[in-house]
């Protein structure tokens, strides 16, 4: 997959995805595209060497991934316990989508549920003050 399907492809996922160059004002990092959801990076790439994409991973699947896979490896600058890297020249178009599609739901789960929860106990909170400035 060329690097303009794949933006395309990412950026098809949800309505909630950005895009963003973040690292600019470093020499080494100044191409790097990184795409997150609910404010969390899920795919990553240097727009100048398009020949790793980063993406998120259920630690569970990472060994067998790579023994299955040649093009599957070690992330950019990430931890391989949560990252794999794909090379998008050698990978097939659909197991490229649906690691990619994986990483995104991961981390739009994670954090939609932790959202949720911080809004939960907002919510408490705010009763909890409202009902002390009635019953005092």
């Amino acid at each position: 997959m060329n690097i303009e399907d794949y933006r395309e492809y990412c950026l098809s996922l949800g309505d909630d995805i950005e895009e963003k160059l973040p690292f600019q004002k470093f020499k080494s990092g100044e191409g790097v595209l990184v795409f997150y959801v609910s404010g969390h990076m899920f795919s990553f790439f240097d727009c100048n060497d398009f020949s790793i994409i980063s993406l998120k991973c259920q630690p569970e699947r990472i060994e067998d991934l790579k023994a299955q896979h040649e093009c599957i490896g070690n992330p950019y600058n990430e931890s391989p316990k949560h990252w794999i890297g794909i090379n998008p020249a050698t990978a097939p178009d659909e197991l490229l989508k649906e690691l990619t599609r994986n990483s995104y739901e991961i981390v739009k789960a994670k954090y939609r549920n932790r959202r949720s929860i911080e809004s939960h106990q907002t919510r408490l909170n705010q009763r909890s003050t409202a009902e002390g400035k009635v019953n005092g």
